[in-house]
């Protein structure tokens, strides 16, 4: 059963989260502070407002008594009219009749609330609306002659004040969270500076450059932080060269004694008539072995050698069609079919080794474990690349291991009980990654497994 690995979710960088989150925390706390900022005005200006009507609307309604109680009292229109009303409107409701100070605002326009509770003989402020105007209206029951006094104060000042407050107190805020987040882009990115450091040096050393390292940084925290980075990336390329070194004086020393053992086993392989059946038997199976020791130590040596960076590459001008063929033929390929694009120059820039090596371990591969070669391609890539594809008819590689086959000593399913060294893939991808390209497999259209190598500014 193969299970694949799951899909890691994609998240905003860290960096643009840091800044978010001092944008998002600043304008909360800013949009929190304008609210409350904003109802403490709103409050203020509105007690501030009653206060003004209550008491001007108490002094107004004395004035009217006192002029009512008057032997040879004015006309009350024209007093009410002279009252100061600061630009509202004054209406007095007698038994007899109604006097309004401007005829735009009839008594009609009083809420029927305000009206009721003051004529329950009770001291009336309520807000309401009159022609499209915002109101505070108060209302005064004057007993002594059973009149109803109403003004009206003109709320729009009030109003356009508030709305310019909070129009105010939202531009700061939006400002504040704009500068809050360039602030936390700049503090961030000064800080994210030294892990930007590490993974660029992590980066090259997992590129194949063991000698990179942090440079020594000036802030105390963060010198520690250069200091075990570098003690770490010693230690890796320390363990690492160990091995390299052990792998090549491994292979090293088996080559002498593989080479004897070889050659003795060709000379009794070449004296097998004179062998007993069952010691035939014996003999096919150690002359087997004993030659994918010897290949297993060749590609081992090879392995060695490209992570000594020992091997460089060697590019030059040869005709593809002709080293393809030739390689085929050397290999006992002869009879697979190759199909070159006609979009593929006739000479391009190549490492001659290399590329034997890739044609040769694929025409194997698909030899042991494909059912054989079918079909070589070599198509052009882009404008200055190449893609060399060969296709077998076997049962394919799966998709779980389609990346693990091209690691040392990996072997498919397909391949595990057959004759082989698990270097012969990885050993291709070597090569590819020289030649600036890459290598993987794919399903063959048809059924089959098609190996795939790319190589880079060929042309």
């Amino acid at each position: 059963m193969t299970t694949t690995a799951a899909t890691p979710r994609r998240t905003l960088r860290l960096r643009t989260r840091v800044t978010l989150f001092f944008s998002v925390a600043t304008l909360a706390a800013s949009l929190a502070l304008a609210v409350v900022t904003y109802a403490v005005a709103r409050n203020y200006l509105i007690d501030q407002r009653t206060s003004v009507a209550r008491t001007q609307s108490f002094s107004n309604a004395n004035a009217i008594r006192a002029e009512m109680r008057a032997p040879e009292s004015a006309d009350l229109l024209t007093f009410i009219a002279q009252l100061p009303e600061t630009d509202g409107f004054a209406i007095l409701i007698t038994p007899e009749r109604s006097f309004f100070s401007d005829q735009r605002f009839p008594d009609e326009v009083l809420p029927g609330e305000l009206t009721t509770n003051v004529k329950a003989r009770n001291y009336g402020l309520q807000r309401f609306e009159a022609n499209g105007e915002p109101f505070l209206g108060a209302g005064i029951y004057i007993a002594e002659f059973d009149t109803l006094y109403f003004e009206g104060f003109p709320l729009e000042t009030t109003d356009r004040t508030l709305g310019a407050i909070a129009t105010a107190l939202l531009v700061g805020a939006a400002v504040t969270a704009l500068i809050a987040g360039f602030i936390g882009w700049w503090t961030n990115r000064r800080l994210l500076r030294p892990l930007t450091r590490v993974a660029q040096a992590a980066g090259e050393i997992a590129g194949g450059g063991l000698d990179a390292r942090m440079a020594p940084e000036a802030d105390p925290d963060l010198a520690k932080l250069a200091t075990s980075f570098n003690d770490m990336a010693d230690a890796v390329q320390a363990r690492l060269e160990r091995e390299a070194r052990f792998a090549s004086d491994v292979s090293h020393e088996l080559r002498s004694p593989i080479t004897a053992l070889s050659a003795a086993v060709e000379v009794l392989d070449g004296r097998r008539a004179d062998l007993p059946d069952r010691t035939q038997q014996a003999l096919d199976v150690v002359v087997t072995q004993v030659r994918r020791f010897d290949q297993m130590v060749m590609d081992l040596l090879e392995l060695s050698r490209i992570d000594a960076g020992s091997t460089e590459l060697h590019r030059e001008g040869v005709s593809i069609e002709e080293l393809v063929t030739r390689i085929a033929h050397r290999y006992g390929f002869a009879d697979v079919p190759i199909e070159i694009g006609r979009k593929v120059p006739a000479t391009v820039q190549l490492d001659k080794l290399r590329f034997e090596r890739i044609l040769a371990n694929l025409l194997d591969n698909a030899n042991q474990h494909g059912g054989g070669p079918i079909r070589v391609v070599i198509e052009p890539r882009g404008r200055h690349g190449l893609v060399l594809a060969v296709e077998d008819n076997g049962p394919g590689v799966a998709r779980g291991e389609r990346s693990r086959i091209f690691e040392r000593f990996a072997r498919g399913s397909a391949a595990r009980h057959k004759v082989g060294t698990g270097l012969g893939l990885s050993l291709v991808a070597e090569h590819a990654h020289a030649h600036g390209g890459e290598a993987w497999v794919e399903d063959r259209p048809g059924g089959g497994a098609r190996f795939v190598v790319s190589f880079n500014e060929v042309a």
